[in-house]
């Protein structure tokens, strides 16, 4: 089996000033941090600095975020924006400990702009939340994104996106509270298949996925996997970059020619994230459009 390379060029943010300092989702403590906090935010540097040397060792590219105090969460850079064809939609979060990101992420995409790494920097149309590829992950072989919505991103942000970007969006709500975005459920794979949590969704959404990926290319987690976030994925190539997972979804990647490189976050998954969510792609590129025979004729 073959894999098409995945996106290699990155955006990425130093956990300088990483720690759960406040409760947003299920799996934040500030408490429990606090009692381990010296151990912890030493643990968060190695790891994070595991993770990068393990994206660079497979030919990432990475630009930074300056990391800013009291902004623990800017680490999870696939929040600042949704990037695809060398536009950048800004993100809008829906909680206030997270929207001070907001002018630090756009200064950022600016500057990448500035610099050619992306060509446009666009903002949502005012009321409407959408927290960036963290609830909307690119599948590309479909050529379509995956979007959640309900406990941070609108439903509303799916007409946004189709507008901008031009490719399907498939819009699923998001009902366990644990899988808050869409990155924490669902994982697209280079050769096609789907990596997904079935309990976060509800039985219309798991139904969606059933209609559009065909049962051989479903992998359904199951709940060590889920708690894991093994669906929080990078993927780059055959290689499938991950925190942690069983031998047994190890063994059905391997069954369909994936390499699992396991680069453990567990510091990041106190407050919700992991590989995935510690990066956003900058150089996704949509297929090209067909050429309209009617108008070509013409």
């Amino acid at each position: 089996m073959t894999h098409s390379q995945q996106s290699a060029h990155l955006l990425m943010c130093r956990p300088e000033h990483f720690a759960v300092l406040y409760a947003i989702n299920p799996w934040m403590d500030p408490k429990s941090w606090a009692r381990d906090d010296r151990m912890l935010t030493a643990a968060s540097a190695r790891q994070w600095s595991a993770l990068y040397r393990a994206l660079t060792e497979l030919g990432a590219t990475v630009e930074f975020v300056p990391s800013v105090p009291a902004l623990p969460d800017l680490v999870f850079t696939a929040n600042a924006a949704l990037v695809l064809n060398g536009t950048a939609l800004l993100a809008r979060f829906r909680h206030p400990q997270r929207q001070a990101e907001e002018p630090h992420f756009e200064a950022a995409l600016r500057a990448l702009q500035a610099r050619g790494i992306v060509h446009s920097v666009a903002r949502l149309p005012d009321g409407i939340v959408l927290e960036g590829a963290g609830d909307c992950v690119f599948d590309a072989s479909r050529d379509l994104f995956w979007m959640g919505y309900g406990p941070r991103s609108d439903r509303a942000a799916q007409a946004v996106v189709e507008d901008m970007f031009g490719v399907r969006t498939v819009a699923l709500e998001l009902v366990d509270p644990r899988f808050y975005h869409m990155d924490t459920a669902l994982s697209p794979l280079p050769s096609g298949e789907l990596m997904y949590v079935p309990g976060a969704f509800t039985a219309a959404g798991r139904a969606e996925i059933e209609a559009r990926i065909a049962r051989e290319l479903r992998i359904e987690l199951a709940e060590q996997d889920a708690n894991r976030f093994a669906a929080n994925a990078v993927c780059l190539g055959d290689v499938v970059l991950l925190s942690r997972c069983s031998e047994r979804l190890r063994a059905e990647l391997a069954e369909r020619g994936y390499r699992v490189r396991p680069a453990p976050l567990d510091s990041f998954l106190r407050s919700g994230g992991s590989a995935f969510c510690l990066t956003l792609a900058l150089d996704r590129r949509s297929r090209e459009p067909e050429v309209d025979r009617v108008t070509a004729v013409a």
